[in-house]
């Protein structure tokens, strides 16, 4: 009698986990939207911001579409110059993906502070 009961708990455990599992993979309706498309729907729209520009600017950098990451750091940089060094250095990088020069590039020129 208990080695039957013992049995009928495994079974149901094993019944409820496949059960969470399928429900999750049933109702996880966002694992194919393309966020980069959100974004640049979003800008369609016209409600651009500082966030989106950043956004749309590292996922075409890592996803190795460098035109694209050009576009969205110069809209970026247009907008307000980061202080951080690694985004100047994505945008370098991708300007050296795609052949163009970063001699007298307005948004990597370095401002130096006047003497005194």
């Amino acid at each position: 009698m208990i080695k039957q009961g013992i049995r009928l708990c495994v079974w149901l455990c094993i019944l409820c986990v496949s059960f969470s599992c399928y429900a999750q993979q049933k109702t996880n309706v966002n694992r194919d939207i393309d966020i980069v498309k959100v974004y640049e729907q979003t800008i369609k729209e016209g409600y651009p911001t500082l966030e989106i520009y950043q956004k749309l600017a590292n996922a075409q950098y890592f996803r190795n579409n460098y035109a694209e990451a050009k576009k969205w750091f110069e809209k970026w940089f247009d907008m307000e110059m980061p202080k951080e060094a690694t985004p100047k250095y994505r945008y370098k990088q991708t300007l050296k993906a795609l052949k163009i020069s970063v001699e007298n590039n307005k948004y990597l020129a370095v401002v130096t502070p006047p003497s005194h």
